[in-house]
């Protein structure tokens, strides 16, 4: 089955399995790897793209389900005000440890930020719930997302 995507700004046709996850489209079929597998359930978070804008895990997305959608993965999110802001924030803070589930959390942060550009604690917990760190450097993630939306960290 053909399957037209748009790609990090890219128009693709993808021939496949409808019922092909995207996480293997993309890794496999399109070479872009820096969209991770993780748990294979959609429970981590390391393979989180944005289909339409919306944050989705794509080890659980299908090929089929997303014809005619527009995707952007961790390789462009950094294009977009929000992604750079999201990107240079995580540099500036060095929130990365081993790195492995970052791909995912940028694409989490970005999604929140683009939604709700200054949210509150509860939000980004909220928003960053489903994206699990082996490192534990979720204190660092919300300094970044709160760095790149403008919001000064209370100093203890």
């Amino acid at each position: 089955m053909a399957v037209t995507l748009t790609i990090n700004g890219t128009k693709r046709q993808v021939e496949g399995d409808p019922a092909k996850p995207l996480l293997w489209v993309l890794r496999e079929d399109l070479d872009m790897v820096g969209t991770k597998f993780g748990c294979g359930a959609g429970l981590c978070g390391a393979c989180t793209v944005h289909v339409d804008g919306n944050a989705v895990r794509s080890c659980q997305t299908l090929l089929g389900d997303v014809n005619g959608g527009a995707i952007t993965t961790i390789e462009a999110v950094g294009q977009g005000d929000v992604g750079k802001r999201i990107s240079d924030a995580w540099v500036k803070l060095d929130v990365p440890q081993c790195g492995y589930c970052q791909a995912g959390q940028i694409m989490s942060a970005t999604a929140l930020l683009t939604e709700t550009p200054k949210p509150s604690d509860e939000e980004i917990d909220a928003a960053m719930m489903g994206n699990l760190c082996r490192c534990s450097t979720y204190v660092r993630i919300r300094a970044a997302i709160k760095e790149a939306a403008g919001i000064a960290e209370a100093q203890a």
